[in-house]
C-alpha cells in the first residue's frame, strides 16, 4: 500500500465546482487537515504539495483546493474576496465532513494562512490551526496592487498583474479585506496555534508573525522558517515546513496508538513510498512513524536516515539498552551511556576474523562510551554484555528473510 491522490470536485459557497485533490496516508487517516494557498496561487504550488506529502506521510489527509476562480476551480476570481475565501474553507470542511471526516488541523498559506485563522471558529471539530508566511492583516495583500489600488479605488475595478498574470480586481475585494478585524477573533480562536514564518520574507514581513502569534492564547508555538522565501519555492523549505508541521500537530489529533486498519500491528513494520523524490519511504512502527530516504549522491534527497543507517541506529539503541538493563541490574552507577556506530564494506581478505574470503564484508565498529570511570573488569564486562545485546546476536546468526508479493 502506498500513499494516493484523489483528484475530488465538490461545491462551493455559491454553487460553484471547486477543483480539489485528497492526499491521503497508508491505511486509515488518523485525521484529516485542510490546506488554504497563497493569494491568486493553486492547489498545486510547491509549497501545498510538499506539505501536504509530509502530512499524508505522517498518517494525515490533507484535502488541497483551488479557491473559487483560480486553478481548476469554477467562478470568476473578480467576484471574489477573504470573505468568500473564508466561506469555500468552510464549504471543504463541510464536504469532508460528509464524504470523509471533518477535519481537526487547518494549514494555511501566505494570504490561506489568514484565511484559516478566519475560519476556525466556525468548524467546530477544529483542534489545531497552523499558518506560513501569513499576514497578520488582510488588508496586507493590497499593497501588492501598488499605482493600481487607486484606479480600484475611483473606477470600482481594475486589472492588477500578480505573479506575471493579469487579475481583474474590484473595488469590493479592497473593501471586504480592510472590513477584517483579525486582532479581535485572535484571543478567541480556542484551538492550537503554530506561526511559521521566514524572517527574510520579503512579501510578508516577519512582523506579522508576532501579530498573530501575541494576542492568541496558548497553547502556541512559533517556528522560524529561516532563510527560505515567502512562497517556499526551495523543495527543502516546504519539506522541513510539512515535517515540523506534521510533528506538532500529532500532539493536537488523535493519537496514532488507536487501532487503525493498515497501520503496522505488534511485531510489524510497515515501510510505503513518500510520493515525493526518488526514494522517500514512510515507516509505520506502532503508534511512531519515521522516514528513510538514501543521499542526495545516489539520487535521493536526504530527507531520512538511509537503510543502513537505521540498521547502524538498531544496533547502537539495542548495545546501549541492554548495557543499561545489566548496569540497573548490578547497581553500578555508571553515568548516560552512548554509542556510536560506524558501517563500512571492506575487502574480504582485509578482515582476519572473517570467514568469506573473497568480495566485500560488512564490518559495524561500535564505541561505547559512558560517563562513570569504571574498573578494568567492569570495562571488560560491559563489552562483554554489549555482544549479548539482540541485534547484535541476530546480525551474527542465521537469518532467514522470507518475501511473497501481495
Amino acid at each position: 500500500m502506498k500513499k494516493s491522490t484523489v483528484d475530488i470536485k465538490f461545491a462551493g459557497t455559491h454553487g460553484l465546482q471547486l477543483a480539489a485533490r485528497l492526499d491521503l496516508p497508508i491505511g486509515t487517516p488518523t485525521a484529516y487537515a485542510l490546506f488554504a494557498h497563497c493569494f491568486t496561487c493553486s492547489k498545486d504550488t510547491k509549497a501545498a504539495a510538499y506539505i501536504s506529502s509530509s502530512l499524508a506521510a505522517a498518517g494525515i489527509a490533507v484535502l488541497r483546493f483551488d479557491f473559487t476562480g483560480l486553478g481548476g476551480s469554477e467562478g470568476d476570481f473578480s467576484n471574489t474576496g477573504f470573505s468568500s475565501n473564508v466561506d469555500d474553507l468552510v464549504a471543504a470542511a463541510g464536504f469532508l465532513r460528509d464524504e470523509y471526516e471533518a477535519p481537526k488541523l487547518l494549514v494555511g498559506h501566505s494570504l490561506g494562512g489568514a484565511a484559516v485563522l478566519a475560519a476556525a471558529p466556525r468548524i467546530a471539530e477544529v483542534a489545531a490551526v497552523v499558518t506560513l508566511n501569513a499576514p497578520a492583516d488582510p488588508a496586507h495583500v493590497i499593497h501588492n496592487f501598488g499605482s493600481s489600488l487607486e484606479e480600484i479605488e475611483s473606477a470600482g475595478e481594475a486589472t492588477v498583474r500578480l505573479g506575471g498574470r493579469p487579475f481583474v480586481i474590484r473595488k469590493s475585494f479592497v473593501d471586504d479585506a480592510r472590513s477584517q478585524n483579525m486582532q479581535a477573533l485572535l484571543p478567541n480562536l480556542r484551538c492550537a496555534l503554530l506561526v511559521m514564518h521566514a524572517p527574510r520574507d520579503k512579501i510578508v514581513d516577519v512582523s506579522n508573525a508576532q501579530r498573530i502569534f501575541m494576542p492568541a492564547k496558548h497553547p502556541k508555538s512559533y517556528i522560524s522558517l529561516d532563510d527560505a522565501d515567502h512562497l517556499l519555492s526551495r523543495r527543502e523549505d516546504a519539506r522541513y515546513a510539512g515535517m515540523v508541521l506534521a510533528a506538532w500537530a500529532a500532539r493536537y489529533l488523535p493519537t496514532r496508538g488507536e487501532p487503525r486498519a493498515a497501520q503496522a500491528g505488534e511485531g510489524d513494520v510497515l515501510v510505503a513510498e513518500v510520493g515525493d523524490g526518488n526514494f522517500a519511504q514512510t515507516i509505520n512502527v506502532g503508534r511512531h512513524w519515521l522516514r528513510a530516504d538514501e543521499p542526495a549522491s545516489i539520487g535521493g534527497d536526504d530527507s531520512g536516515p538511509s537503510p543502513y543507517q537505521l540498521l547502524s541506529a538498531s544496533l547502537g539503541a539495542c548495545t546501549s539498552m541492554t548495557i543499561r538493563m545489566y548496569a540497573t541490574r548490578k547497581k553500578w552507577p555508571i553515568g548516560r551511556i552512548s554509542v556510536r556506530v560506524h558501517h563500512e564494506k571492506i575487502h574480504a581478505e582485509d578482515c582476519a576474523q572473517c570467514e568469506t574470503s573473497v568480495g566485500k564484508v560488512d564490518r559495524m565498529e561500535r564505541e561505547i562510551h559512558v560517563e562513570a570511570e569504571l574498573t578494568e573488569e567492569q570495562r571488560h564486562r560491559l563489552l562483554e554484555i554489549a555482544d549479548k545485546c539482540p541485534v547484535h546476536r541476530t546480525l551474527h546468526s542465521e537469518m532467514l528473510v522470507t518475501s511473497r508479493l501481495v
